[in-house]
């Protein structure tokens, strides 16, 4: 008969434990590693190439991975874009919420929402060109569906700070929604532009520019 020690038998039980506990880590690791890495590859070849041009196969030899992986996580190319939108849109459409909070100053509250809305373009620019291309794109594509949800919220947040700065205003009579229209175009407009020159210096969230764009909107429409 062979008496195994106590101190051995805890010894076993949590090497036992450690590894099943590691192998596990090291699966969810592998799997949220493959997911980043189908989306990471998606929205490389939609921006180079547009998304009707893509096909799953370019998607899954560019990610290294097979397509039962891909049908795995995203059950088809749509579903993919879907949930490319939903995670990129979300955290975007979330921080232009809280740079639109007004607090009694329009002007400020609009710098602050540039400088915003310029970072998230200059960080992710490729997903920033996505987005504007999905929403030019023909009204009865699936993909302007898609986006279409995003793109509204943004427009209600802009809408949102000139309904909130109607004391200062004045009574706007719908204007609210012109007002929304024209700034976000100008927004858009200059990212484009500042992106499209081939000398590109400086940081497009610069504190002039910025004033400089406000500025003159508001030149614009408080006559």
């Amino acid at each position: 008969y062979y008496y195994q020690p106590i101190d051995s038998l805890y010894t076993d039980w949590y090497t036992g434990f450690y590894k099943e506990f590691g192998r596990c880590v090291v699966e969810e690791l592998q799997e949220l590693d493959n997911r980043e890495k189908i989306l990471e590859c998606a929205l490389n070849l939609f921006y180079q190439k547009g998304y009707d041009a893509v096909g799953v196969q370019e998607i899954v030899i560019l990610a290294g991975i097979t397509k039962p992986t891909m049908y795995y996580y995203f059950k088809s190319k749509y579903g993919l874009l879907e949930a490319l939108l939903h995670e990129r849109c979300s955290k975007m459409n979330e921080q232009l919420r809280e740079a639109a909070f007004y607090n009694g100053d329009l002007v400020c509250t609009l710098e602050r929402y540039v400088k915003t809305m310029f970072s998230i373009a200059e960080s992710d620019l490729r997903f920033y060109y996505l987005t504007l291309s999905l929403f030019y794109s023909a009204r009865e594509n699936e993909t302007y569906k898609a986006i279409i949800p995003y793109m509204k919220e943004q427009f209600a947040i802009i809408r949102g700070i000139f309904e909130q700065a109607a004391g200062y205003l004045g009574n706007m009579n719908g204007r609210q929604e012109q007002f929304a229209v024209g700034f976000s175009g100008i927004l858009n407009n200059y990212i484009l532009v500042y992106f499209e020159r081939e000398n590109t210096t400086g940081q497009l969230e610069d504190g002039k520019t910025i004033y400089s764009l406000v500025h003159q909107f508001m030149h614009g429409i408080v006559v």
